[in-house]
């Protein structure tokens, strides 16, 4: 005999799976992508330019900051972290997690999604699961060819960095799936949600991250900086300032920790919320 638990959770799946079927196309053929290629186009641009300065040998040696050439893995180090982590990641979570239920709501589909005999849960977390199919899918490649761009210069070996490149597509993963999860439950939270979210991203962490103590911690760009410490740059003098404001590591451990129990409970209280709320449709 099957367990009463065990038949919810196989309805609640299966109805997340027809939803991430509808979601997945829409997400892909939507404006947001090309908003999401412009954002991490900008990384590819500048490894371009980077790659052309040493074609023409415009400097001696290579790309230089303050008189110091700075070697390829810190290049591709500090891009991951700056350009990626601190940039792409959470903008491209704010712009989609905040309008998971909203897009639903401004085209007037919910009550449509809300009237088929699935839980309500499962219609954010069918969307959830498109949106991070979606972005994955476009922001890898994006750090591959900056990874093949940078590491092909004079002096470097790709083959040398490969298993940092593989860390850090694995982290920037985990990066969309936990501020995505954040931000969709602050999408079907707040009324303000992509204000709430941008706000959250450029004011709360990057405020947050340089003051010492504890309040960092309530930060995800904290525990996402504990799994990449190849990519904080500490052989050039030229970055010594930013890298003094991160020597706080937290443990490999301790970070894939929080980040999983940030993504689940944000995304348990996002379903809840979705489920409980009342949507009034404007006319």
């Amino acid at each position: 005999m099957s367990r009463p638990g065990a038949a919810a959770s196989i309805s609640l799946w299966r109805a997340a799976a027809r939803i991430f079927d509808l979601s997945l196309d829409q997400m892909l053929w939507s404006r947001r992508t090309v908003f999401m290629a412009l954002v991490v186009g900008g990384p590819l641009v500048i490894a371009l330019l980077v790659r052309l300065i040493d074609l023409l040998g415009v400097r001696e040696g290579g790309v230089q900051i303050g008189g110091t050439v700075v070697s390829s893995p810190a290049i591709f180090g500090l891009m991951v972290w700056v350009f990626y982590l601190r940039f792409a990641v959470p903008v491209l979570a704010v712009f989609y997690g905040t309008s998971l239920m909203a897009d639903e709501v401004e085209d007037k589909t919910i009550t449509y999604l809300f009237s088929r005999p699935i839980p309500r849960g499962a219609v954010l977390l069918g969307k959830y699961l498109a949106y991070l199919v979606c972005t994955i899918a476009v922001v890898l490649p994006s750090v591959v060819l900056v990874y093949l761009l940078i590491m092909s210069r004079a002096g470097a070996s790709l083959a040398g960095g490969f298993l940092d490149l593989v860390k850090d597509l694995v982290v920037i993963a985990l990066g969309l799936a936990t501020y995505g999860a954040l931000f969709a439950w602050i999408g079907a939270r707040f009324k303000r949600p992509l204000l709430t979210g941008l706000a959250f991203v450029f004011a709360w962490e990057p405020a947050i991250l340089v003051i010492p103590g504890y309040l960092r911690r309530f930060t995800v760009a904290y525990y996402l900086q504990g799994l990449v410490p190849q990519a904080m740059p500490t052989d050039d003098s030229t970055v010594s300032l930013l890298t003094s404001l991160f020597r706080e590591f937290p443990a490999v451990g301790t970070s894939l920790f929080w980040l999983a129990v940030i993504t689940v409970v944000a995304l348990t209280l996002a379903m809840r919320t979705v489920a409980r709320r009342e949507y009034v449709l404007e006319q």
